[in-house]
């Protein structure tokens, strides 16, 4: 079955924090391909990818990226596919705010849709939606993950109200 998400990031340095959409996508049943891309080391292979993404296969790319974080933006001005940017705080930035603002402000016509800074978990999640508007079983996969969340949140509740809320943070 071919990859329906790529998943990018600009340098191995970001792969912490890119492993996450991984995780959720493999959790969730999403076929994706994970490998290095960037924009401004290597922006010949950053065309390449964005323009052949939709011929292999790939319906959102997850783009990760720190510092000037150009990759997400350059990608979606290079393809037609939905991309998710994920601002990460690396060591060079500042505070991870010009990840984020550079992934968050696009001009017109160009749009990225920005997760938190290091939110490659919903990144994942996010293309994993998209693709189960279309998809069923990831869909299903979806669902459930859902309500594994909402049991995790009723079993603290119950937790607090038999414990009481002192005995919580023993814990």
């Amino acid at each position: 079955m071919s990859k329906q998400v790529g998943v990018i990031m600009g340098s191995k340095s970001d792969l912490k924090v890119m492993s996450e959409a991984a995780k959720i996508l493999e959790e969730l049943g999403v076929n994706f391909e994970l490998t290095i891309v960037s924009a401004h080391r290597t922006p010949h292979r950053m065309i390449e990818y964005a323009e052949t993404a939709r011929k292999k296969g790939i319906k959102v790319i997850i783009a990760g990226a720190g510092g000037a974080a150009h990759l997400p933006g350059m990608v979606a001005s290079l393809t037609s596919l939905p991309v998710i940017g994920v601002p990460v705080k690396s060591s060079n930035s500042i505070d991870g705010w010009d990840s984020v603002l550079s992934i968050l402000q696009m001009p017109a016509g160009i749009p990225v849709a920005t997760v938190a800074l290091d939110g490659a978990r919903n990144a994942g999640i996010l293309a994993a939606q998209i693709i189960g508007a279309f998809d069923a079983r990831i869909a299903e996969n979806l669902e459930k993950y859902k309500q594994s969340l909402k049991e995790i949140v009723l079993e603290s509740a119950r937790d607090i109200e038999v414990k009481g809320w002192e005995d919580s943070f023993a814990e």
